[in-house]
């Protein structure tokens, strides 16, 4: 088709035409036992393979074909970065952790030792960060856990759909690797579209419902459906955004193509959109090469196409991107393709956190000189960003006050809402890499919320341990 007559064309029917062009592909993946028939790790040592077994039996693992051909740069092993995000790596578990698990594999274990020694190392993992299973959980009218949803700020509630608490492949960094290690009493998630749906009537004073996970883009759309369709009635009027976190469009952008729901999916987001509400497909992205393939950036047009918005959010990690190049490159190629750059976070407490954080400081001065390449649309992302116990606390830079160096903090979000853009400060510290290592500045014992974040907790505690 010329330019001249594409031009002329509806914008359904181009959308049409450059959908035809991604046929149904095959979704091939790979799990921990699968790790000896990838063949392109044949070219690895035995001792890598061996590293990544280990590893690989504390956290989870999972790639799909499409990564392994499309995404990653086989001629740049260990260092590509997409390898980094997806593959074990040995300085993903701390030595003593690693030695540990690898002994017991060297000799040859019988399985009841060895999964013990792998619970109790994922324990001390902090597989839940941030309270969120002590004090995310709202409960019900008889005081009953509801397991599936999480509810931290007033205007925003989580929901974790039991069919999407997997995903297309595994991100190694992930603060939710919990959610797929099979242990039970570690999962989050809800089956019933009916939990959901009375707890938003109850809660009126919700705006945004963020579905999560897990990808829920694994699940089939007609699964999606029965849980979105029902917002549309008049008794949701409240709801006014539904969000959605994804990795679909690195992990498996044909899922928005040539999947064979792909069709209703579309529909579906934009029967949303036409009703009124605004829809955010919540967009993981670590690399700018994950946005760099013909398949990926073709989803992203389908996707926008709807009247859908795409954000797009990810964690500084060491060994990926922290290089304020990459960054920079991410958001430009980004607003290029019409998305809106949203968060950078700090990587969180937990799983291979160790492997993967960056100080504070250096995720500040990373985040600067992005920012300095890029124009006013790429600006949009906020960050460095901590998603903490007491709320979302955003670096915004570092100063001398009074003679004292110090980081200027404040509530990007927060369990009591008029913490929110509230400024404090902390001592500079070039090590630190979480709240917890922070302590206030100008001699202060205390952090100006830290005794109503107290109060909080300790009343949340209490009434889960009553309620249990």
């Amino acid at each position: 088709m010329s330019a001249q007559v594409q031009a002329l064309q509806p914008r359904w029917r181009i959308e049409e035409a450059a959908q035809a062009a991604f046929e149904p592909v095959p979704f091939k993946v790979y799990t921990q036992r699968d790790l000896d028939r990838i063949p392109q790790l044949e070219g690895l040592s035995a001792a890598q393979r061996f590293e990544m077994k280990v590893v690989s039996s504390v956290l989870p693992f999972r790639v799909n074909q499409y990564v392994i051909d499309e995404l990653i740069d086989w001629n740049n092993i260990p260092a590509d970065p997409i390898f980094q995000l997806t593959f074990p790596q040995r300085g993903m578990l701390a030595p003593a952790h690693f030695e540990r698990i690898a002994t017991l594999l060297r000799n040859g274990a019988d399985k009841a030792e060895l999964e013990q020694a792998i619970a109790e190392v994922r324990h001390e993992l902090n597989p839940h960060p941030a309270d969120q299973m002590e004090m995310n959980m709202p409960r019900d009218e008889h005081g009953t856990r509801l397991d599936g949803i999480q509810h931290k700020y007033r205007e925003t509630v989580l929901f974790f759909p039991s069919q999407g608490q997997t995903c297309h492949s595994y991100c190694t960094f992930c603060f939710r690797w919990a959610q797929f290690v099979g242990d039970k009493e570690l999962r989050i998630a809800a089956s019933e579209a009916k939990t959901l749906h009375d707890y938003l009537r109850r809660n009126t004073e919700v705006t945004d419902l963020l579905f999560t996970g897990g990808d829920p883009m694994v699940m089939k759309t007609r699964h999606l459906r029965d849980y979105l369709e029902p917002l549309l009635q008049p008794e949701f009027d409240h709801i006014q955004t539904i969000r959605i976190g994804s990795k679909a469009l690195t992990f498996w952008p044909h899922r928005f193509l040539g999947a064979e729901d792909a069709d209703d999916l579309i529909r579906l987001l934009t029967q949303l959109v036409e009703a009124g509400k605004h829809v955010a497909l919540m967009a993981h992205y670590n690399h700018w090469k994950e946005l760099d393939t013909e398949v990926a950036q073709a989803a992203i047009r389908r996707i926008r196409s709807t009247g859908a918005v795409i954000r797009a959010q990810g964690p500084l990690l060491a060994h990926i991107n922290d290089d304020p190049a990459v960054w920079a490159k991410m958001w430009k190629l980004q607003v290029k393709l019409g998305i809106v750059p949203y968060y950078l976070f700090a990587e969180r407490d937990t799983g291979a956190r160790a492997y993967f954080e960056v100080p504070l400081a250096r995720a500040w001065q990373i985040y600067r000189e992005a920012m300095q390449q890029v124009s006013g649309l790429a600006r949009t992302a906020r960050g460095p960003s901590m998603s903490a116990s007491p709320g979302k606390i955003e670096i915004q830079g570092v100063a001398e006050i009074a003679g004292e160096k110090v980081f200027a903090l404040r509530f990007i979000q927060g369990r009591n809402p008029d913490w929110v853009q509230r400024p404090f400060f902390a001592r500079y510290d070039d090590q630190a890499t979480w709240l917890h290592h922070l302590k206030p500045a100008f001699g202060d014992e205390k952090w100006f919320w830290e005794d109503e974040y107290e109060a909080i907790r300790e009343d949340k505690l209490a009434a889960a341990a009553h309620a249990d």
